[in-house]
């Protein structure tokens, strides 16, 4: 096989890889694919760092599908929030900031809103 062919099938291939590696939800996008046992330990951690004291639930300032774990109904764990800005999606921050954080749907907040 001469040289520019072989070439040519190696970069396909190469380019076949790397399109498939991309499609592997990873991190938060992949919540969906989580078990029950892993959530669990998610929200735990998140209750964790709350109790820490050192950051807070910040309500309707997480963008879609980068909430915090657990954020109340509509939601299982981290990153499945539907919409921007969503009311019972929440953000950990550091305490004492999320009033003061400001979004085009308003400040955030330390409780949930509809």
């Amino acid at each position: 096989m001469p040289n520019r062919a072989m070439s040519m099938l190696v970069a396909g291939a190469f380019a076949a890889a790397l399109g498939s590696v991309a499609t592997i939800p990873a991190g938060p996008a992949s919540a969906a694919m989580m078990s029950k046992a892993e959530m669990m330990k998610m929200r735990e951690m998140t209750k964790k760092e709350v109790a820490s004291g050192k950051v807070e639930k910040c309500f309707g300032v997480a963008l879609k599908g980068k909430n915090d774990c657990y954020a109340g109904a509509g939601t299982t764990c981290a990153g499945t929030s539907t919409v921007d800005y969503q009311g019972n999606s929440f953000k950990l921050v550091p305490k004492g900031t999320c009033t003061s954080i400001t979004t085009p749907k308003g400040h955030g907040t330390l409780k949930p809103q509809a």
